[in-house]
């Protein structure tokens, strides 16, 4: 930008004299003052400040992708703390159960209507269940560590999280995915680096065209100050280099090059990312739907695990059954909780390859 400015340059000087033969001293004082403005060079200025702009406007679009890749991280890390925050108390709920089991199974035993396998099976049920009890309370410490670091806090506190497993948009229509991949940052960067490439062509370019310039000066000078004699001249200048070596036809190769590479960059950049929105897509309406399937599994265990533990309890069905049952219904609660999770990080996920960063909604 500062080519488009006019230049000024100033020199104000002194000089002391004295006469061989008489030995009289005198002197001259004198100044002048000089500036040129550049009229015309091929566009090479406009050029150069254009592709300054969109230089800085990549950047700014760099800023939106990064943003949005930590806002990813926290939200998965979030997502993380409240999944082992639910397991534990899970856990604590299936180990209940579980020793529930094993006093009815004792009881059975000790009446002689139960075999030591089926004991030992359900001593090792409750043990698995208090196991992963401090499973899932390790797992809280970690995912709290986690989300601390996505915060950026440099030392470990122990504090929890209040959320709900359910998505925050609506996912029934599916969108134009090539209409909104042009609206994500990552393929915005890219469209800017190449117009900055394309005014970096024409910036080298414009050496081939002669500079203009307006250049005015004035100057005096006098053994007295201010100096009374004085003089100005104006008028216009024309410069061209005709021979450096070859050295603007290397800075236009290489300015081509590396265009022709920005607009590579542009088109991959722009079907990888389409190929990331049909993923993310997927991967979140895959999620959005396990969790109904998973959930009318839940209710079918929770049902037969009813119906088992009655029916054991009146001797109507083998231990071998019902605890196949019962460990369906363990199962069945996990996957679920499993799913509620997934699906909250699929929504993540899918918010990140729109492009959807801290300050935009």
């Amino acid at each position: 930008m500062s080519a488009a400015l006019p230049e000024i340059d100033s020199e104000v000087s002194r000089d002391r004299t004295k006469a061989a033969a008489s030995g009289k001293r005198s002197g001259t004082y004198s100044y002048s003052l000089t500036g040129k403005q550049l009229i015309f060079d091929g566009f090479k200025t406009a050029s150069g400040i254009s592709g300054a702009v969109k230089t800085i406007s990549a950047e700014g679009y760099n800023y939106a992708v990064v943003s949005s890749n930590i806002r990813l991280d926290l939200r998965s890390a979030f997502t993380e703390l409240l999944k082992a925050q639910e397991l534990v108390l899970l856990t604590e709920d299936i180990a209940k159960r579980r020793l529930q089991n094993l006093k009815l199974v004792k009881l059975r035993h000790e009446a002689g209507r139960e075999h030591r396998g089926s004991l030992l099976t359900a001593e090792a049920d409750f043990a698995r269940a208090e196991f992963d009890i401090e499973q899932a309370k390790r797992s809280v410490s970690l995912a709290q560590r986690k989300l601390l670091k996505a915060l950026g806090y440099d030392s470990f506190k122990a504090f929890t999280v209040k959320g709900e497993f359910f998505v925050e948009g609506q996912y029934e229509v599916r969108p134009d995915f090539e209409a909104i991949v042009y609206d994500t940052p990552f393929l915005r960067e890219l469209m800017e680096k190449k117009d900055a490439a394309r005014y970096g062509l024409r910036y080298e370019e414009a050496d081939f065209v002669p500079k203009v310039y307006l250049n005015a000066s004035t100057s005096g000078s006098d053994d007295a100050l201010p100096p009374d004699r004085r003089g100005w001249t104006t008028g216009l200048s024309v410069s061209l280099p005709l021979f450096e070596g070859g050295s603007r036809i290397a800075e236009v190769s290489k300015a081509r090059s590396k265009l022709n590479q920005a607009v590579a960059d542009e088109r991959s950049g722009r079907d990888g990312a389409l190929v990331e929105l049909e993923g993310a897509w997927k991967d979140l309406k895959d999620a959005i739907a396990y969790v109904d399937v998973q959930n009318k599994f839940l209710d079918a265990a929770k049902e037969r695990a009813k119906i088992a533990s009655a029916q054991y309890e009146s001797g109507l069905t083998s231990f071998d059954d019902w605890v196949i049952i019962e460990d369906n219904l363990v199962n069945a609660r996990k996957a679920y909780l499993n799913a509620q999770a997934d699906m909250l990080t699929a929504e993540a996920y899918w918010i990140q390859a729109i492009g959807r960063y801290w300050g935009r909604p």
